[in-house]
């Protein structure tokens, strides 16, 4: 086996590890769901290659992310569902009729200024089929919150899940209403560690998290932005530990518990004694400039 610029090699070797006794034991484990965090993550870090503006990983990232389609295909290939060339031929027939002002003959072009309109047309079009492709119970009872995309981030769907419902009174009148259920939820946590179950405490977790996103929402802050800003501070906090231990010739594997706290918090005033020293207007244009940053990744 050997590399190819074509994608029916990538075929080949990915049916090469799903072929019983002879293939990796690993992949032939897997199925849809152990696969779909991956593809997640695959798909974040393409993200983060093309924020970086590093192509050279953008183009190792871009195929890391179609080795995920790969899969997902193969996997329904094996339970005759569909293989990846009707993938490719359902994306493409999509993507012609929702452009007609480019595919259409000569007489069927459409002025810019209907394209928007067109696209949302045959978008609700397409909707509208695959509804009534769907069997009837599934159709029956239409949900405020259907309209909430599932594949989003857990913290984004969250917040998008929290706003449909507060569009008819179902929501928390005060921030203080949303932190006293922030404070119910980290007692459940507790009783939770006291039973032992995993379960449990896996559920009281996922209710604290989300009473953490009502909170972000009802201040104006949003969830994924305000977590990646913190991811950041914890990685420059932490980077201060190990700089600060190698420059007495140690390791964070000599250090004590008690000394990389004593860091932290040294890096912790470092950070505030920083910004206290800047002029307002200075760290307001900061955070703004970090703001968009961040949104862009």
């Amino acid at each position: 086996m050997t590399p190819s610029r074509d994608i029916s090699r990538l075929i080949e070797i990915m049916a090469a590890l799903r072929t019983p006794v002879t293939g990796c034991p690993w992949d032939l484990e897997q199925n849809f769901a152990t696969i779909a965090p991956y593809t997640i993550e695959e798909a974040y870090e393409v993200a983060d290659a093309i924020t970086r503006g590093d192509f050279d990983d953008l183009r190792e990232e871009l195929g890391d992310l179609l080795l995920q389609v790969v899969y997902h295909a193969r996997m329904a290939e094996e339970q005759n569902a569909f293989a990846f060339g009707d993938v490719v031929e359902a994306i493409t027939r999509k993507m012609i009729r929702r452009h007609p002002h480019v595919f259409a003959d000569k007489d069927g072009n459409i002025a810019a200024a209907g394209v928007k309109s067109a696209w949302e047309r045959i978008k609700a079009e397409e909707k509208a089929e695959r509804a009534a492709r769907r069997p009837p119970e599934e159709t029956a009872h239409k949900s405020l919150l259907a309209t909430v995309k599932a594949g989003q981030p857990a913290l984004t769907r969250a917040m998008e899940l929290q706003r449909k419902a507060s569009t008819v009174g179902f929501d928390w009148n005060d921030p203080r209403a949303v932190l006293s259920k922030i404070r119910e939820e980290a007692d459940e946590i507790e009783a939770a560690l006291d039973n032992g179950n995993a379960e449990e405490l896996a559920a009281e977790t996922g209710d604290l998290l989300f009473a953490l996103v009502n909170l972000a929402r009802h201040v104006g802050a949003d969830p994924e932005t305000a977590l990646r800003g913190t991811n950041a501070k914890f990685e420059r906090r932490f980077a201060y530990i190990e700089r600060a231990l190698s420059a007495k010739g140690r390791s964070l594997e000599d250090a004590t518990l008690e000394e990389m706290d004593a860091l932290w918090n040294d890096a912790k005033g470092v950070e505030q004694s920083l910004s206290s020293s800047r002029p307002s207007g200075a760290r307001a244009g900061t955070h703004t400039a970090e703001s968009r940053d961040r949104a862009r990744g």
